[in-house]
C-alpha cells in the first residue's frame, strides 16, 4: 500500500474516532480508561500519527459502543 494512502486512511480512522468519542461527551482520558490504552496513543491515534493493532480498533469500538461502519471509511471496507 503507498505510505500516503495508508497515512490518510489513518487519518480517516482518527477523525472517526475523535468525531465518535466527541458526540459521547467523552473524554481521549475517559476513552483510553474504557479501551485499555495509553491516553497519549489516543491523542496520536486520532491524529492519524500511527498504525494500530486490529485488536486495538476493536477495544476502541467497544469502548465507543458503535459499528464497525461508523468507525471505518468506505475505504478500508472493499
Amino acid at each position: 500500500m503507498a505510505k500516503t494512502k495508508q497515512i490518510g486512511e489513518l487519518q480517516h480512522l482518527g477523525n472517526n474516532i475523535r468525531r465518535i468519542r466527541s458526540s459521547l461527551g467523552m473524554t481521549q482520558e475517559k476513552l483510553a480508561e474504557l479501551a485499555d490504552i495509553n491516553p497519549r496513543n489516543v491523542r496520536r491515534i486520532e491524529a492519524g500519527e500511527i498504525n494500530i493493532l486490529i485488536t486495538t480498533v476493536a477495544r476502541i469500538r467497544k469502548a465507543l459502543d458503535c459499528t464497525w461502519d461508523e468507525l471505518l471509511s468506505a475505504e478500508w471496507k472493499r
